[in-house]
């Protein structure tokens, strides 16, 4: 089968399009025949092997998985003897964040694993493309930050992969939500269903005056110590960026009561419930897809390329 293999950490250029061999499913595992995977941030770091937390997990010289990508949807090729939860031709999603593999033709998944059906409405590219920015704000905003109706949201990079998704899912779960982008992108962030939308060209959110129970950083663009000026007394900082300066902060707000800073390894905190969730929002027509890019399997590396411009608006999806 094809696959982009990364043999070593570092630029784009990495990346090479080679002939693998196709996995075969053991009797507890499914064959996927992957039709579109994502490109995003955390793809990148891990092509980099940057932050070096990354090459204390998943291999100090080289990556221990040299095929990449952890959001994926397909259709099941095949399945393992001992497996009745899925049969070939099933449409799927999945994620794989322990073991990768979704930058190739074919992966293979534990049938009990993070894998759901995917709605007869929704297309291969919105499935991985909800797949990867829904999961980390679904687990940021309600597992993390236990978000309220009624609690005031700010969510940094709102127009990203990940903050996309969270003003979405901020307003299912009843917060009041205002998104910070740049000027191009400032209708987007109020058709997902930003109550206000703040441009950070023109106005710095942390002098706006206003104060919020949770600002979620999507982007890592900002810091605890630049936003808890503007924080409840009991407000929370969330950031999807793994930094020694979060860790000092939660550290130092880790007693009980006062504002709190937080992060939170959220690809390896997924469930299928979570997946299932995400799934029946799409279908009820709750959460929408929102794709920037499509690239095929070979122009992976321009696919990172254009993610790490940090112009991106939502998904960048590669078709396998």
């Amino acid at each position: 089968m094809r696959a982009m293999v990364c043999e070593q950490y570092g630029p784009p250029e990495v990346f090479r399009l080679s002939e693998v061999e196709q996995p075969v499913p053991a009797e507890n595992e499914v064959l996927i025949r992957i039709r579109a995977a994502t490109a995003g941030p955390a793809d990148c770091a891990f092509r980099k092997g940057d932050p070096f937390l990354i090459k204390l997990m998943f291999g100090l010289r080289k990556p221990k998985f040299p095929i990449m990508g952890a959001q994926f949807a397909g259709e099941v090729q095949a399945v393992g003897s001992a497996v009745s939860s899925f049969k070939p031709g099933d449409r799927v999603l999945g994620l794989s964040p322990n073991g990768f593999g979704a930058y190739a033709e074919y992966v293979r998944m534990p049938a009990d694993g993070l894998l759901v059906a995917i709605p007869a409405t929704m297309s291969y590219e919105e499935a991985a493309a909800i797949s990867d920015g829904a999961t980390t704000a679904l687990t940021f905003l309600r597992d993390v930050a236990k978000l309220q109706p009624g609690q005031r949201v700010l969510i940094n990079g709102a127009s990203g992969a990940v903050g996309a998704y969270a003003v979405q899912l901020a307003r299912q779960f009843g917060a009041e939500v205002t998104g910070v982008c740049s000027t191009r992108n400032l209708e987007l962030v109020r058709s997902l269903g930003a109550h206000a939308v703040i441009d950070y060209t023109a106005e710095d959110f942390t002098r706006a005056g206003h104060t919020y129970d949770v600002i979620f950083d999507a982007v890592g663009k900002s810091s605890y110590a630049r936003c808890k000026g503007v924080l409840a007394p009991r407000g929370l900082y969330l950031t999807t960026v793994p930094s020694w300066a979060i860790v000092r902060d939660l550290l130092l707000t880790s007693l009980p009561g006062g504002k709190k800073a937080k992060f939170a390894t959220a690809g390896l905190m997924q469930t299928r419930a979570n997946l299932l969730f995400l799934m029946e929002l799409a279908e009820a027509g709750k959460l929408r897809a929102v794709i920037d890019r499509c690239y095929p399997l070979e122009q992976l590396a321009e696919a990172h390329r254009y993610v790490e411009t940090g112009r991106k608006r939502g998904n960048v999806v590669i078709n396998v």
